[in-house]
């Protein structure tokens, strides 16, 4: 039986990732597929849970790089196990906002834990899964963080140093350009014109794999 495909977003805050899946979910059904989408961290009851403890800014106690490390992989354990694998083993294609690459950004580049650190987590956790692609939303940190405060209350993640977000980016590049996988575009262009770019990028990907 053939599986589905697994396809993820990736960008810093403000890149634009929300209107990109759009792009992605349209492309599809153009093209027919099945598809569901999940969110990391999320994406099932307990999965959700963790996020809340993630993100929330109201800790009364400091969240340690470790317990944030761990409580990322738990969260992507739940939701790999349940929902991703289920539905790509039912010949669904999964759209994820988010996946492993945003651990190595940001609690690699950004929290400096040490990569072997976190490649043994993932081992025990992903046992090498990973996506089929990566569309990587590229933009500056002064530009995305820009856009993300704009929108409203920021995170506890957000509220970070901002050189904590340019060694997310730097770590989030060298990633992307030692991945085959992922195809990374311009995020500071026009939305109409990062838009295009993720459809073609997933139009390509549809053909090549019907």
């Amino acid at each position: 039986m053939s599986k589905g495909k697994f396809i993820v977003i990736e960008g810093m805050e403000g890149a634009g990732k929300s209107s990109a899946i759009k792009v992605i979910t349209k492309t599809l059904d153009e093209h027919n597929i099945a598809y569901q989408q999940t969110r990391e961290p999320g994406g099932t009851p307990l999965a959700e849970q963790l996020r809340t403890i993630v993100k929330s800014a109201d800790h009364q106690e400091v969240v340690t790089q470790e317990t944030e490390l761990f409580l990322m992989y738990a969260s992507r354990s739940q939701l790999l196990q349940n929902v991703i694998e289920p539905a790509l083993e039912g010949e669904q294609w999964v759209i994820g906002d988010r996946h492993d690459m945003s651990s190595r950004a940001y609690q690699g580049g950004g929290r400096k834990i040490c990569e072997a650190t976190i490649e043994s987590i993932a081992q025990v956790t992903l046992k090498g899964f990973k996506p089929d692609l990566t569309i990587y939303l590229d933009i500056e940190p002064q530009i995305g963080l820009s856009r993300a405060k704009a929108r409203g209350d920021l995170d506890r993640i957000e509220l970070e140093q901002f050189e904590f977000f340019e060694r997310v980016h730097a770590k989030y590049r060298q990633l992307a350009a030692q991945d085959k996988t992922v195809v990374t575009i311009d995020a500071s262009q026009s939305m109409e014109k990062v838009h295009q770019n993720v459809k073609q990028a997933i139009d390509a990907f549809c053909v090549a794999n019907k």
